[in-house]
């Protein structure tokens, strides 16, 4: 049996807090229950959320959850 690739979850969170008004790092990660290092992990793609997390931050923005996240191999 092979072994599936391992997926690289990309973001388009950084642009969303531009387009909220400048929202901070910070201001999104005390709405989505997160630390602030969480939200730079998010961004430069060296961490992958959980399913409750992405599904909270497209929350955040208004977004549906593929409006905000995508994969790629």
């Amino acid at each position: 049996m092979s072994k599936m690739p391992k997926l690289k979850i990309d973001n388009s969170i950084r642009a969303l807090r531009f387009e909220a008004g400048e929202m901070t790092q910070a201001e999104l990660a005390n709405r989505v229950g997160v630390t602030r290092q969480t939200i730079i992990a998010l961004e430069q793609g060296k961490y992958s959320p959980s399913l409750e997390l992405a599904f909270r931050v497209a929350q955040a923005f208004g977004k549906e959850i593929g409006d905000v996240f995508s994969c790629s191999v």
